[in-house]
């Protein structure tokens, strides 16, 4: 990390701002070779943080563009090195040449994710830290927004550092009695343990509780579009997404394969999945498309179960809609509601929630948003960011239980303090893995990988 790097920190395209951002030793020097300040003074005397008017020079000295600068000293700044800002008119031409500038005054560039690499590497933010701004450039609904800007801010991270904090008091307190045993310490009890043990554990269960929830979060809710064929599956897929993203006929069975789509409901990301009819079929191509819409229903996690509003509900339609039920909270949508409806009998066990629309005429896609909602709450806003939202922070914590509950089955067996005691050590060094004070380097270059360049 001794190197000077800079990089395009805004996206390639025309627009009102781009920003030429640099880090590491020298950068403040580097920053004054392509920068005149109007006040002709150089950017080494300006204070951190504050905005300097000048020009931008191309590097044959030539000014390209009037610009802002700003500059931040070690260790108070993002990458937590020395730092430097140039904020231009966006052109792409005007910001490629400045960056040309720059590597001619000694910087190279940067890679994909490096900033906050450097950031994560010099203690200014910690992996889940890291992890949320990736989630905040990709997010797509304000629910979204506000986990990872609660992240950011160290919502999971606080949560992490009490589970671990009790668990290094009991291995400090062990240790003391061992060590100091003329010392007026408290003696060292099973009992103490026991109930060290059982904090930590409901605190990682708690944490864990909320993996699903930011998984839905970051990546979308996988949401099954099923039904008989011809029951308007792909009228609603094609509403909801706001273009005619799949084939529409009267022809039954036109849809052969499933068709994935995303879209916000409700403040809900789904991840919408079309697919073909449930029905018995003795062509091969619609048959294989069947296959694949019930190993769609098998990983989803909200489905949508739509049936023709205009005609009678059959028993077969009851059958699918059960098995749909038993894999995933399931909603009722019988559409053509601008149709005379026809009788719906009593369904017991009753789906998730029941809604009537008309994709002709929009009447009731508000009443499905509001049912999708209902099913997958925002909660409390106090809790922004207290949530796993990946696989690798969700494996940590597992590991973390595991070691814990194999600690609590050794004191069960009347195993001596110290046996017992190596599973809570193994227990830190997997809640280490999740806040990133103990990671493998192939983990963090895979996190990184994540980020654009600039970033």
């Amino acid at each position: 990390m001794s190197e000077l790097i800079a990089a395009i920190a805004t996206p390639a395209a025309p627009s009102a701002i781009g920003i030429l951002r640099l880090s590491g030793p020298g950068a403040i020097a580097a920053a004054d070779r392509v920068f005149r300040a109007g006040s002709g003074r150089s950017l080494a005397q300006a204070p951190d943080r504050h905005l300097v008017y000048g020009s931008l020079l191309d590097r044959e000295g030539r000014v390209i563009d009037q610009v802002l600068a700003t500059v931040s000293r070690a260790p108070r700044s993002y990458t937590g090195e020395e730092t430097a800002e140039l904020q231009c008119h966006g052109s792409p031409l005007v910001l490629s040449l400045g960056l040309e500038a720059l590597y001619a005054a000694g910087a190279r560039p940067a890679q994909a994710g490096e900033f906050t690499r450097r950031a994560f590497l010099n203690g200014r933010l910690d992996l889940p830290q890291a992890e949320a701004v990736a989630d905040l450039l990709e997010a797509e609904t304000p629910q979204a927004v506000r986990t990872a800007a609660g992240q950011l801010t160290g919502a999971l991270s606080r949560w992490v550092e009490e589970v671990y904090s009790g668990l290094v008091d009991l291995l400090a307190h062990f240790h003391a009695v061992l060590d100091y045993p003329d010392e007026d310490i408290d003696p060292f009890r099973a009992r103490e343990i026991m109930e060290a043990l059982e904090a930590a554990r409901r605190g990682l269960e708690a944490l864990l509780a909320t993996w699903q929830r930011g998984r839905f979060l970051t990546r979308g809710v996988p949401c099954a579009i099923v039904g008989l064929p011809n029951a308007g599956k792909s009228s609603l897929l094609n509403a909801l997404v706001g273009y005619e993203r799949s084939i529409v006929t009267q022809i039954p069975g036109t849809t052969r394969d499933t068709v994935e789509e995303r879209c916000s409901l409700g403040g809900v990301l789904l991840r919408l999945i079309d697919t073909a009819g449930l029905r018995e079929t003795d062509d091969p191509v619609e048959r294989m498309g069947v296959e694949r819409s019930r190993a769609a229903l098998e990983e989803a996690g909200l489905v949508l179960f739509l049936s023709d509003g205009a005609v009678p509900f059959t028993p077969e339609e009851e059958g699918l809609l059960r098995e749909a039920m038993d894999h995933a909270p399931t909603v009722l949508v019988r559409t053509k509601s601008d149709l005379p409806p026809a009788p719906l009998p009593e369904l017991r066990p009753a789906p998730a929630a029941a809604v009537t629309l008309s994709v002709r005429t929009g009447e009731g896609l508000e009443d499905l948003a509001v049912a999708v909602a209902a099913l997958f709450p925002q909660g409390e806003a106090g809790e922004a960011g207290a949530v796993l939202t990946n696989a690798r922070q969700a494996q940590a914590a597992q590991a973390a239980l595991e070691a814990l509950q194999e600690a609590r089955a050794g004191l069960d067996l009347g195993m001596t303090p110290d046996a017992v005691l190596t599973d809570v050590e193994a227990a830190l060094e997997r809640l280490g893995e999740l806040t990133g004070r103990a990671v493998r380097e192939d983990v963090v270059d895979r996190i990184f990988s994540r980020f654009c360049v600039g970033k």
